[in-house]
Formats: C-alpha cells, sequence, structure tokens
C-alpha cells in the first residue's frame, strides 16, 4: 500500500471515529467493499450524505466538492459533503451552500429551533 493511500485510510478512519463520538455508526467503504467502485463515499452510513474523506496540509477544496458532488450524483444521490483537517487542526465539513440550506430548513420544519 503506498504512503498516500495509507495516509487516506488514517483519514478516514478518523473521520468514522468523529461521527462514532458524534453517536453515528459508520464505517469506512473499502471497509466492508474491498476495492471500492468509483463513485463510492469514503464513508457510509449517514443516510442521504455522501461523505468524501480528505486528510492533506494543501487541499483544494473546489477540487475535493466537485469530487464528491460528481460521485454522489453517479451513486446515491446524497448531498455532497468534504470532511477534511489538516495535521494540527479540528475536522471540518464543507458543503455547496444551496445545499446547506436544504439541511438548514429541514431542521427549521422540525422545531428543532427551540
Amino acid at each position: 500500500m503506498t504512503n498516500s493511500k495509507q495516509k487516506g485510510k488514517r483519514g478516514e478512519l478518523e473521520a468514522a471515529r468523529l461521527c462514532a463520538s458524534e453517536g453515528y455508526e459508520t464505517h469506512r467503504t473499502a471497509q466492508y467493499c474491498g476495492n471500492v467502485p468509483d463513485g463510492s463515499a469514503d464513508i457510509e452510513g449517514l443516510p442521504g450524505i455522501h461523505v468524501e474523506v480528505k486528510r492533506n496540509e494543501h487541499l483544494n477544496i473546489d477540487d475535493a466538492l466537485d469530487q464528491a458532488t460528481r460521485d454522489a450524483g453517479k451513486t446515491d444521490k446524497a448531498i455532497p459533503i468534504v470532511m477534511h483537517r489538516k495535521n494540527g487542526t479540528r475536522w471540518k465539513v464543507t458543503m455547496d451552500a444551496h445545499d446547506w440550506f436544504t439541511l438548514y430548513r429541514e431542521w427549521e420544519a422540525g422545531g428543532s429551533n427551540e
């Protein structure tokens, strides 16, 4: 396994642990599928969300979000997000503003803002 693949695997495992710490049981797609088909999310277990994980120091967030968007359209039609972080920083989630407003409206309609 190449160094970049090992780093990608470590990043995906970290992201899955983050999801678990927030109460969501997720897993790496490669963990269950072996060779992951093109377009598969890096992490599964968040229904309606297509997760692309990036764990590097010089991320081109536009390219990463484009990849997540393309892949989400190929497979599950879910909302694409990029979970990412650099060394020494916390995890972040980046998504298209339109998708964020979609989620916010759903949250707001549920009365969760009281």
